[in-house]
C-alpha cells in the first residue's frame, strides 16, 4: 500500500512550524510537505498576494517542482479555505480533504468591511497589539504556556503587509459551498469544541455538506486543535490518512 504524500497548509497569520507536531508524527511513514504561504514565514518579502487564488497556484506551481501528482492536502482556518480553492483548481491531483477549523461561505458585507478594517489596523499597529489581543481565541485560554508562546511568536513574526494582504485578498473569496457537494475524494472535517471562530456547528454543517466525510470534534481545544491536542488530533489523522492510502 503506497502512502499518499500530505501537504499541510497553515492558516493566517502563521506559518508552517504551526504543523510541528503532525511534521513530527507522520515524516517517518510518508513525505509531509508544509509550505510557508506567500508572504508568511521564510517566503520573501514584498511579493504578497493580490487575489486569493494566488495562494492556490502557488500549492500547484509547488506540488509542480516537487513531482507530487497526487496528495491529501490538509488546512487550517484560512488554510482550509485554501485547500478548497486548490480542489476547485485541480481536484485531479487530490486524494483526500482534511478541512480544519474552516467555514466554506463567502464573506459577508458585514464580514469584509472587518477585514479591511484589520488590514489596515495591522499595517498601522503592526502584529503585536493584534497577537495580543486574539492569542486566547486563536487557542483556548486553559491552553499550556509553551502552545501559547509558539502561536504569539507566529503571529507576531509575521510581517505586517502580507497579513494585510492576505486579509483583503480573503475578504473577495469565492463561495465554495456548492464546490463541497461535488467533492468526490473523502473528508475530514475537524474543529475543537471551544473554537469561537468556526463553531462547531459550521463544521458539522460542512460534513452534512460533503458527500463522503467525517466529523472529529476536539474537546479541549479552541481554534487550534492540531497544536491544543495534538495527540488525539494526529490519531484522528492517522486514521483517514490510512482510509485514503487503502482506497488509493
Amino acid at each position: 500500500m503506497t502512502a499518499i504524500p500530505l501537504v499541510l497548509v497553515h492558516g493566517h497569520p502563521f506559518d508552517h512550524t504551526m504543523w510541528h507536531p503532525q511534521t513530527e508524527a507522520f515524516s517517518a511513514s510518508r513525505r509531509v510537505i508544509t509550505p510557508d504561504l506567500r508572504g508568511y514565514g521564510a517566503t520573501p518579502a514584498g511579493s504578497p498576494v493580490e487575489t486569493f487564488g494566488q495562494f492556490a497556484e502557488d500549492i500547484e506551481a509547488l506540488l509542480d517542482r516537487l513531482d507530487v501528482p497526487a496528495c491529501v492536502l490538509a488546512g487550517l482556518s484560512m488554510g482550509g479555505q485554501i485547500v478548497m480553492d486548490c480542489y476547485r483548481r485541480f481536484p485531479g491531483r487530490i486524494r483526500g480533504l482534511v478541512l480544519a477549523d474552516t467555514f466554506p461561505a463567502a464573506e459577508t458585507p458585514e464580514g469584509v468591511r472587518a477585514r479591511h478594517a484589520a488590514a489596515d489596523r495591522l499595517l498601522r499597529e503592526g502584529m503585536g497589539p493584534y497577537a495580543d489581543e486574539v492569542l486566547e481565541k486563536m487557542v483556548a485560554p486553559y491552553a499550556s504556556a509553551e502552545v501559547k508562546a509558539h502561536v504569539h511568536g507566529m503571529m507576531t513574526a509575521t510581517r505586517p503587509e502580507s497579513a494585510a494582504a492576505a486579509l483583503r485578498a480573503r475578504a473577495a473569496r469565492p463561495d465554495y459551498r456548492e464546490l463541497l457537494t461535488r467533492v468526490t475524494v473523502p473528508a475530514l472535517v475537524a474543529v475543537g469544541a471551544d473554537d469561537t471562530y468556526t463553531p462547531v456547528a459550521d463544521a458539522a454543517a460542512m460534513r452534512a455538506a460533503l458527500p463522503d466525510a467525517e466529523l472529529r470534534v476536539f474537546e479541549g481545544a479552541a481554534h487550534l486543535p492540531n497544536l491544543e491536542r495534538a495527540q488525539e488530533f494526529n490519531a484522528a489523522l492517522g486514521e483517514f490518512l490510512a482510509k485514503v492510502d487503502s482506497r488509493s
